[in-house]
């Protein structure tokens, strides 16, 4: 048996534990140059504010509810993340952290909901971050659990023990929530009328095989009970890292751009040398406005490749600077 734990609104439950004044109310998080929410509390989401929208064109509706906006904090954010996942980890003897905010845990040795509520609780007690906990045979089953756990329980814990509520859930389970579909595949799904989780798991695998690959039929199998991803208890090396972020006001000046540029790159450098690991190739991308169509639009990308592989920061900035210097045109910024 697996379990995810999962922090509820992560970011924005963050910024709750050292401002105890905002619990239960309104809160949205930005991201970096606040550029559009990349958080909300329940309460926001409640009001009908989604993620990924951008922050000015919710300055009438954060005045009008007094919602409390926050740029990100990463190493707040980041310093927490650590004390959850110690706290987990010193109640189970496997676990894989997955991400940030989330945590898959060896249950085999005992699976109970009893156990679930203790770890949320401790987990609470001692952080003072909310999380969800999933319980299933399979990662994507527990997946499935902690969605029913965050939303539709009180104790934010549920298990699936029993083939007839694993049928009952899937069938109401969106197609598109399942974990590993993304937009291009619930899209083709839905248009071969596939719409629940249990429309899929019941669907011919030589039809998924074709169209969603081996992938597909992985996740298929692990919606049957089927273990195909166990825990990944050796954290693999990163294969690509990025750095993006998006400016306040428009930038036309290329030594703005340079300078943000150039502290991109050597924070994907100290990035790989906390990785131990080295670049081959350096990809460099800018982009003008997209919330602005009116005016001209441009969207350039360039890669450089390197002779020898390096996490040198000195390197990669000058290498990223070139990048920058042949795909930069002076812009007018008028309608087309």
């Amino acid at each position: 048996m697996f379990a995810l734990v999962d922090c509820n609104n992560f970011y924005a439950s963050c910024e709750r534990v050292f401002n105890p004044k905002i619990e239960k109310k309104a809160v949205i998080v930005l991201s970096n140059n606040d550029g559009c929410v990349i958080a909300r509390s329940n309460e926001s989401k409640a009001l009908g504010i989604k993620m990924g929208e951008p922050a000015f064109k919710l300055k009438n509706l954060i005045e009008k509810y007094n919602i409390n906006v926050f740029s990100t904090n990463f190493a707040l954010y980041g310093d927490l993340s650590k004390r959850v996942m110690n706290v987990i980890r010193s109640e189970v003897n496997q676990m894989e952290v997955y991400s940030i905010d989330e945590a898959f845990l060896d249950f085999t040795d005992y699976a109970t909901k009893e156990r679930g509520i203790a770890l949320r609780k401790k987990v609470k007690q001692w952080t003072g971050i909310p999380v969800s906990v999933g319980i299933a045979p399979t990662k994507v089953l527990s997946k499935v659990a902690s969605h029913i756990a965050k939303k539709h329980t009180k104790s934010g814990v549920f298990m699936f023990d029993d083939e007839d509520l694993i049928r009952r859930a899937l069938n109401v389970f969106p197609v598109e929530d399942l974990w590993g579909v993304g937009r291009k595949n619930a899209k083709r799904l839905k248009e071969a009328g596939i719409h629940t989780a249990l429309q899929f798991r019941e669907c011919d695998s030589g039809w998924i095989r074709r169209n969603m690959s081996v992938n597909g039929v992985r996740l298929q199998k692990e919606l049957f009970g089927e273990v195909c991803y166990p825990l990944e208890l050796k954290r693999n090396r990163k294969k690509n890292i990025c750095t993006a972020r998006s400016f306040g006001t428009e930038v036309k000046e290329l030594s703005k751009l340079k300078e943000a540029i150039s502290s991109h790159a050597n924070t994907c450098a100290r990035k790989l040398r906390d990785e131990k690991s080295c670049c081959t190739s350096i990809s460099v991308f800018i982009n003008t406005n997209p919330f602005k169509p009116q005016t001209k639009q441009y969207n350039p990308y360039k890669v450089i490749q390197l002779d020898v592989p390096t996490n040198d920061s000195m390197e990669i900035v000058k290498a990223a600077l070139e990048g920058l210097q042949s795909v930069f045109r002076d812009i007018i910024f008028t309608r087309k």
